[in-house]
């Protein structure tokens, strides 16, 4: 099971990779077309217990996908089929959502990279290395120690600060409809 902030960040990455590699859009539209089992049917959400951590949790992860939504548009973004508009129009309308989400986040979030060496750079990986802050790929057997070429830097959050959550309105309204009245 993945937790929902992390599919966010998984959603967020794959999403500007497939504006920028064409190879990996690819991949994703191969994956996307292959046939899923059915699901199998959930007991009624009224059967389930209620963990008080997941409500909570959801709900920062809620806040979290409206203020990307009100600053950036992103859900209207991803909601959106690009497939009829060209690359200049999807870069453009990129920049956009890119500077919204980048203001969000910066606006509630200090991050920092796990990695301190230059992308590209040669690392060397001794026995015990936390395996949860860095991922191999390409060749991977054996056993440490590894060596290998970074390839991304990753990030960890130092800190995050959500709005408080005042009231009692449905969080998962993160952009209401808007009727313009003439």
């Amino acid at each position: 099971m993945i937790a929902f902030l992390t599919r966010i960040a998984l959603a967020l990455s794959c999403f500007f990779r497939v504006l920028a590699d064409r190879k990996f859009a690819l991949r994703v539209g191969e994956l996307r077309s292959r046939a899923l089992p059915p699901a199998s049917p959930s007991p009624a959400a009224s059967d389930q217990p209620v963990d008080q951590d997941e409500k909570v949790s959801e709900a920062g992860a809620l806040v979290l996908l409206g203020m990307l939504q009100r600053e950036a548009r992103l859900v209207d973004f991803v909601q959106q089929d690009i497939g009829s508009y060209s690359d200049v129009d999807v870069g453009a309308a990129a920049r956009v959502v890119h500077e919204g989400c980048r203001r969000a986040l910066r606006g509630h979030a200090v991050f920092s990279p796990i990695r301190e060496e230059a992308e590209g750079a040669s690392v060397r990986l001794e026995s015990g290395f936390d395996s949860a802050s860095v991922k191999l790929v390409g060749n991977v057997r054996g056993a440490a120690p590894y060596q290998g070429v970074l390839r991304h830097r990753g990030w960890r959050v130092e800190s995050l600060t959500l709005p408080r959550i005042v009231g009692t309105r449905d969080l998962r309204v993160i952009a209401p409809a808007e009727l313009e009245l003439r």
